[in-house]
Parts: structure tokens; C-alpha cells; sequence
């Protein structure tokens, strides 16, 4: 073997494509992009969601699109509550989001969702706090004051789909599914 007789591997030097450069090169004039038309133009490219003229899906559901929107599906909605607003209760009261609707902190539709305590003020009596969120701040006031914080568990959706790993049983007289 020489030096003159080394070569790359098959098919891992791609030669660059040089267009537009004259009739005679095979590539010349239009460039390899055909005569005409949006896809002949620069930046000419169709959007992902292009659909023919026809009203895209995106635009036909606005109201769930986008993290910041508040009817996007499977969104939290909390009821925010500050500690300042939990000095008025009394010491040694049990804070519920019943109670925040009976003291009018919060509307009764807010009281049947979920509602968070965040650390914004003082408690300088014993509560127990019981909801469904609380930011850190918040825990370590109510505990410190002497107070106690109880989190409500929320309900956990559990998958719909069956788990590619699961075998499945297949009704009798039919082949069993292979699929893994």
C-alpha cells in the first residue's frame, strides 16, 4: 500500500453541490429548485401547519394554546392566599379553604379548587393551616409561630393508555398480539 492509493470510505466524502453556475454545468440557471412558483422563491418555504388555504387547526382552537392560557387543558388554578390575610383568624383555628370562603377571602367557586398559601406578611399565633399547596416561606412562618400546615392531596389522573411493556391477553379464537 502507498500513500498515492489512500482513499476516504465509500460514501463519507459527499462532494458539495455547486448550483446556479451555468447551463453546462447540469445545474445551472434555475439551480435544481424547477421554473416558478412559491417553492422556486427564496424563502419560499410552507409552513408546518399550512393546510391547503383551509383555516389552519391552531387557529381553529385558540383557547388552548399555550402555557400562559388559563383553558388549556389539565391546568392548575390556584387560589392565592396571603399570611396576612391568615392573621385574622384566631389562634389555634383550623384554616380550610371553607373557612377562607366563609371569612370571604376567597369566592366559594375558588373554594372548591385549590388554593396555596404564599409568605407574604407575619403570623404571630398558632394556625393549622390546611390546603392544598405552600410555598416554602410560607411553611417555615406558620411552623415557626408554632402553627401546623396539613397539604390536601389533589387527585392524580392515572394513564389511559396501556404501557408498551404490558402484556396483553387476546380474546379467545383471535392471535395474540406480538407488539412490544
Amino acid at each position: 500500500m502507498k500513500l498515492s492509493d489512500l482513499r476516504p470510505a465509500p460514501g463519507s466524502h459527499k462532494v458539495e453541490r455547486r448550483v446556479g453556475r451555468g447551463h453546462g454545468s447540469g445545474r445551472g440557471k434555475t439551480a435544481g429548485r424547477g421554473t416558478k412558483g412559491q417553492k422556486a422563491r427564496t424563502g419560499g418555504h410552507i409552513h408546518r401547519a399550512f393546510e391547503g388555504g383551509q383555516t389552519r387547526l391552531v387557529k381553529r382552537l385558540p383557547f388552548v394554546r399555550g402555557l400562559g392560557n388559563s383553558n388549556t387543558p389539565f391546568r392548575k388554578n390556584y387560589a392565592i392566599i396571603d399570611l396576612t390575610d391568615l392573621a385574622r383568624f384566631d389562634a389555634a383555628t383550623q384554616v380550610s379553604p371553607e373557612q377562607l370562603v366563609e371569612q370571604k377571602l376567597i369566592t366559594p367557586a375558588q373554594g372548591r379548587g385549590l388554593v396555596k398559601v404564599l409568605g407574604n406578611g407575619e403570623v404571630n399565633h398558632a394556625l393549622k393551616v390546611r390546603v392544598h399547596k405552600v410555598s416554602a416561606g410560607a411553611r417555615a412562618k406558620i411552623e415557626a409561630a408554632g402553627g401546623t400546615v396539613e397539604i390536601i392531596p389533589t387527585k392524580v389522573y392515572e394513564k389511559t393508555k396501556r404501557s408498551k411493556n404490558q402484556d396483553t391477553k387476546a380474546p379467545t379464537g383471535q392471535a395474540q398480539s406480538t407488539r412490544k
